[in-house]
């Protein structure tokens, strides 16, 4: 980084919880700045809270009253004095009217602009710029479809199998595929509904349905003059319920025209919205090879280790400075080995990856060469039912994929999280799995295996 300008930078407010606040927190360390973490009634003994400067507590439980009220969060920067509000990944990490409140006050967000929020939050306006651009997009309705009957008019038109998605969706959550016309009018309501509960919004668009298509991703980081620096990229087809639970860095088995194209196409997306920060430029591929734009994420992605392991770089360092005014390098960094995350959650595989809750009665984590390690659990942490579920995420690096994979299946088989329902069994069985090993592991991969 060049041109870094962060005296103006002095304290970081952490709008999160879990393993992101952990991970603020040590870089925000070691760049000498002052950190100050919010947390709920429900997260009151998390451990990482004495590690901060300052912490506050900003409501109860609920989600909708602590973590994404906006109001009780920067309330609480002013009122201690934070510079700048880092807001991780998940909550208010893509909330353009929380940006813009940050922005009011003369608090810099670590992340996009509010106006460049908003642009990719409206995912049928980005998916206008990638065509705009000749980057391929998928099939569907060209913004907002208004009621059921357009939708089923579309869907006959597009083919069925169809997929109803949040407009302002993200993280699996928002969408609804249908296989029939009386599928698709028996869901429209309800991918409505989850939406406008999940983020404000109800309006939703539809698209052609990709059966089992490999997800890739490209990491971008953008300053504000214009450099642009592509950070690897990414394969994250091993998912449950649209949620990721394998990544790895860089994209396996791939034609290296494709991967360059990744590139090329991402690099343009993002010059073209004038975006600034980290972001993720995220692909479908179909069982025949062709590759569909699908939407850009703003914030720190949860899979980011994998390409810190292969690049050698401190994203949320980048992040945090790039938010400061600093320039990026020119050149991509060189890719050194391969990397595999696993994220190990609390859920009951068996049961349609209920989320399970309880006390974590006994906590042994793996290390050795290349094995790193990200949670905020501890002996006796109490798991409660009104978060995400994730707990510990593992990650493997060594010089090539298999030796990867290796060091994974022995940092799973060395891990123990008791006194409650985890998914160590079904990551085990995945890191097995031969179309897995294979590198052509897909969406539909773990469905297959949990049916079996």
């Amino acid at each position: 980084m060049t041109g870094i300008k962060t005296g103006f930078m002095k304290r970081i407010l952490i709008a999160n919880r879990g393993e992101v606040v952990l991970r603020v927190l040590r870089t925000a360390r070691e760049m000498g700045l002052e950190t100050i973490v919010v947390y709920s009634e429900a997260d009151k003994d998390m451990e990482y809270i004495a590690m901060a400067d300052e912490a506050i507590q900003i409501g109860p439980a609920q989600p909708s009253k602590s973590y994404l009220n906006i109001e009780a969060i920067i309330s609480a920067a002013i009122g201690w004095k934070a510079n700048a509000i880092h807001p991780g990944y998940g909550f208010l990490s893509e909330n353009p009217n929380f940006a813009a409140m940050c922005e009011e006050n003369g608090i810099a967000f670590i992340g996009p602009s509010s106006a460049t929020l908003r642009t990719i939050g409206n995912k049928s306006r980005t998916k206008e710029v990638a065509r705009s651009l000749n980057v391929p997009t998928i099939p569907g309705s060209y913004g907002v479809i208004a009621d059921i009957e357009q939708t089923v008019l579309l869907a006959r038109q597009l083919g069925m199998p169809v997929i109803l998605k949040s407009l302002y969706g993200g993280g699996g959550r928002g969408m609804k595929v249908a296989q029939n016309e009386e599928q698709l009018r028996h869901q429209f309501d309800g991918v409505s509904s989850e939406a406008d509960a999940a983020f404000g919004r109800n309006e939703v668009y539809l698209e052609h349905y990709i059966t089992s298509p490999r997800h890739l991703e490209v990491q971008v980081l953008a300053d504000e003059y214009g450099g642009i620096q592509i950070l690897s990229d990414r394969e994250c087809s091993i998912q449950r319920r649209h949620q990721k639970i394998i990544e790895e860095a860089p994209i396996p088995n791939i034609d290296e025209g494709i991967r360059d194209n990744l590139w090329k196409w991402s690099e343009m997306i993002i010059r073209a919205i004038r975006f600034k920060g980290l972001g993720t430029v995220e692909y479908l591929m179909d069982q025949d090879g062709s590759i569909y734009f699908l939407e850009i994420n703003g914030r720190l992605q949860v899979e980011h280790p994998v390409t810190e392991m292969v690049t050698g770089m401190d994203m949320v360092r980048e992040q945090i400075l790039v938010a400061a005014g600093a320039r990026v390098e020119n050149g991509n960094p060189r890719i050194n080995g391969h990397a595999i995350e696993c994220r190990i959650n609390a859920e009951n595989t068996a049961k349609n990856f209920m989320p399970t809750t309880g006390t974590i009665t006994t906590l042994r984590l793996p290390g050795g060469p290349g094995a790193r390690v990200d949670t905020h659990l501890f002996q006796d942490c109490v798991v409660s039912p009104y978060y995400d579920p994730l707990l510990v995420k593992l990650i493997a690096h060594n010089s090539t994929r298999a030796g990867a994979l290796k060091r994974m299946a022995r940092m799973l088989k060395e891990t123990r999280v008791e006194g409650l329902i985890t998914n160590i069994d079904l990551l085990l069985k995945l890191l097995v799995n031969e179309k897995f090993l294979s590198g052509n592991g897909d969406t539909s991969l773990v469905m297959q295996l949990v049916k079996k």
